[in-house]
């Protein structure tokens, strides 16, 4: 089975997944909010492939003066090594479902599947690695100290640390890419009812 050939609808489909890999260049993969009373209007970043933004021109800047004041290093995107190599990674994605389109064969789609779904755990426990690194690793000298108080943001939902709602999302890159690994695994699907219907016969 696994060495069968694609249906033509489900070649184009393979291309239509890697196109829209492509899109996740051009959208953030993760948003995170802080809610503080200093700050009535929210703070927010977006967490890119290659960089991390704030939500409006100041709000990294305030971020990081917050995170001062309790100790926490400063974000900037050049402090984060994962972020100069996942713009490769996810190349890596595209060219071989690009690779599958002209070389459809089912076990390709296999492949990708997998590929994709350990690039998606490693980058989420990455991610886990990056918040409790920035969260736990204090300043002995900074200005405000809680003892035994951390400040990691959750990975996923809310949180409330001192008199900050700390949120952190998926945002639209993350969203496509599961829409990506979700073509996949339909063709895996269709393929197989093929099969079984032809093996039927």
């Amino acid at each position: 089975m696994w060495t069968k050939k694609l249906t033509n609808l489900n070649r184009w489909l393979v291309l239509l997944a890697a196109v829209l890999m492509v899109t996740v260049y051009f959208m953030p993969m993760w948003y995170i909010s802080l809610e503080a009373p200093q700050y009535p209007e929210g703070l927010s970043m977006y967490i890119w492939i290659n960089k991390v933004s704030g939500g409006t021109q100041y709000d990294l800047q305030n971020i990081n003066l917050l995170n001062h004041y309790v100790g926490m290093k400063e974000i900037v995107s050049s402090s984060i090594p994962e972020l100069l190599f996942m713009p490769y990674v996810l190349l890596y994605m595209i060219f071989g479902a690009v690779v599958t389109f002209f070389l459809p064969r089912l076990y390709m789609i296999g492949l990708g599947i997998v590929n994709l779904t350990l690039v998606a755990i490693a980058g989420l426990a990455d991610f886990w690695r990056w918040e409790y690194n920035y969260g736990h690793e204090l300043n002995p000298e900074a200005a405000i100290i809680v003892p035994g108080m951390s400040y990691q943001p959750p990975l996923l939902g809310c949180t409330q640390m001192l008199n900050i709602n700390a949120c952190s999302l998926p945002s639209a890159g993350a969203i496509v890419l599961f829409g990506a690994v979700s073509i996949l695994v339909y063709i895996i699907w269709a393929e197989r009812k093929i099969y079984q219907e032809n093996k039927g016969v």
